[in-house]
């Protein structure tokens, strides 16, 4: 594996370009808490220069006017690319993100899918005609918003980013696209993948900054059209105040906690197999992760013995030596998630294992957790841990059950655990999430669509139902007679 770059640039207008401050920011590589390189840091001057360039191109018309199809091949290079460096992708991404290096590499064949996929529906976003009577044509036209300002977050960084970016160009917007300063350096290669495969200059812009100068910046720059965010609950409520100001369009996705329902007759030891897949995965760093684990009363003790056994049998460690459980992003995140697990157990809930950093090693490792005796009113069952950390929860019947999962402010994903499909449809029906996983967490892919309820956010990534949430709808109304009516002369 070749040596990391020590410095890495932004992107923009095509070219690779440094700070203009001349400001940089020291990425740290978590499994060892140490310095690992250093980025430039996008300030004010920097998104000015990107939200241009990115003007620029989409008032070109270069995009939009090039033919859908070529459009779509132009983002199959790009999908190219990404593959062809996908082990180069996976080795930075386990060492600023924590990621094993199969899980990096994995990331980047995904991210490089995503730009496959919606290239393939490039040509297929279509208007409809409207009938109106013989003395008109009407019809309406999927119109790009214009320039699309993207801020992905630290721990699916490169996935998150080629998904909103495949789509924005797929329907002839531009984009300027934040990355996460955490673990920053994946995305850089979404912008070497698209200068490679010729996609035009100003098109695709990627800086890394701050978010509460270079990202708060960026959302309320005068010549954003749209806005993409997937992160906290409380940023995405700053983004959309700023939104709201001047009426900009957004795609919120703004976390979860969501719950898998165990019902009587499930497979015991696949529920927890598959929940241990749904929060143990990324070190619990998924928006999506089945933070909770909802149980028939009779079977709580066999539960909690069963899913404790399994945490404890996962190992931690590196990512980069192949281990089960990576470390969490950075020391802040790691005091934040020993913290919720000290206050869940003054509430009263037992760690039946981990709840604390791991004693023996020096990055931000947190040991694979389990809590019993939890009750719906703690905070740990109420908010988003976004680590290894799980909490059951006993119920009665059916319908507490359901009341349990929907009881948080969140509504992204939610799970059912059962061998009878009509009692899975009837559970299905009555969970609020914007995802309903059935007998396996994350079952589903990019052809699926993904989003929140409720505080989880709004608007749909992957699928296609994504591309709805990059364009809006022009109605274009034509009288083709002459006077008042009547066909028109010879």
């Amino acid at each position: 594996m070749q040596d990391l770059k020590k410095y890495w640039k932004n992107y923009i207008d095509g070219q690779w370009v440094d700070s203009a401050r001349g400001e940089r920011i020291v990425v740290e590589n978590p499994a060892t808490a140490q310095p690992l390189c250093e980025v430039a840091r996008a300030t004010e001057e920097d998104i000015d220069q990107a939200v241009a360039a990115a003007r620029k191109c989409f008032n070109s018309r270069v995009l939009y006017n090039m033919r859908p199809t070529n459009r779509g091949q132009l983002m199959f290079e790009i999908a190219r690319h990404m593959t062809e460096m996908a082990e180069e992708i996976g080795y930075a991404e386990c060492l600023d993100n924590g990621k094993t290096l199969t899980g990096g590499k994995n990331e980047a064949l995904a991210a490089a899918r995503y730009f496959t996929y919606y290239g393939g529906l490039a040509d297929k976003l279509e208007g409809r005609m409207i009938p109106l009577g013989a003395d008109y044509v009407d019809y309406t036209i999927p119109s790009p918003f214009g320039v699309s300002a993207q801020i992905v977050p630290w721990n699916f960084p490169l996935q998150i980013a080629a998904r909103s970016v495949a789509c924005a160009l797929a329907t002839a917007n531009t984009v300027v696209l934040k990355s996460p300063e955490l673990s920053p350096l994946s995305t850089y290669f979404i912008a070497e993948a698209c200068d490679r495969a010729g996609v035009p200059a100003g098109a695709v812009n990627v800086v890394c900054g701050y978010g509460h100068d270079c990202g708060a910046y960026l959302v309320a720059h005068q010549d954003i059209d749209h806005i993409v965010f997937t992160g906290s609950l409380k940023t995405g409520q700053s983004i959309l105040k700023a939104a709201a100001e001047r009426v900009i369009p957004s795609v919120m996705e703004l976390g979860g906690k969501s719950a898998g329902v165990m019902f009587e007759d499930a497979d015991i030891d696949q529920a927890i197999n598959s929940t241990a897949s749904g929060i143990f995965s990324n070190a619990g760093q998924v928006c999506s992760a089945q933070s909770r684990l909802l149980v028939p009363r009779k079977l709580q003790a066999e539960v909690l013995e069963k899913m404790a056994a399994k945490a404890k049998s996962l190992s931690v460690g590196p990512g980069i030596d192949g281990h089960d459980i990576t470390p969490v992003i950075s020391a802040n995140q790691a005091a934040k998630i020993e913290g919720m697990c000290m206050s869940a157990e003054q509430a009263g809930a037992e760690a039946l294992t981990g709840g604390r950093k791991h004693p023996d090693l020096e990055g931000h490792f947190i040991e694979p957790t389990v809590f019993g005796n939890v009750t719906a009113d703690m905070t740990i069952a109420q908010e988003e841990v976004f680590g290894p950390v799980l909490s059951v929860l006993a119920y009665d019947d059916v319908e507490e059950a359901i009341e349990l999962a929907n009881g948080t402010d969140y509504g992204l994903c939610a799970g059912i655990y059962t061998k009878n499909l009509g009692l899975a449809h009837w559970a299905a029906d009555r969970l609020i999430a914007g995802q309903v996983f059935i007998n396996e967490w994350f079952a589903g892919g990019i052809e699926t669509p993904f989003g929140g309820m409720k505080r989880s956010g709004y608007g749909r990534e992957k699928g296609q139902e994504a591309l709805l949430n990059y364009v809006q709808t022009k109605n274009v109304g034509i009288r083709i007679t002459a006077g008042g009516g009547g066909r028109p002369g010879g």
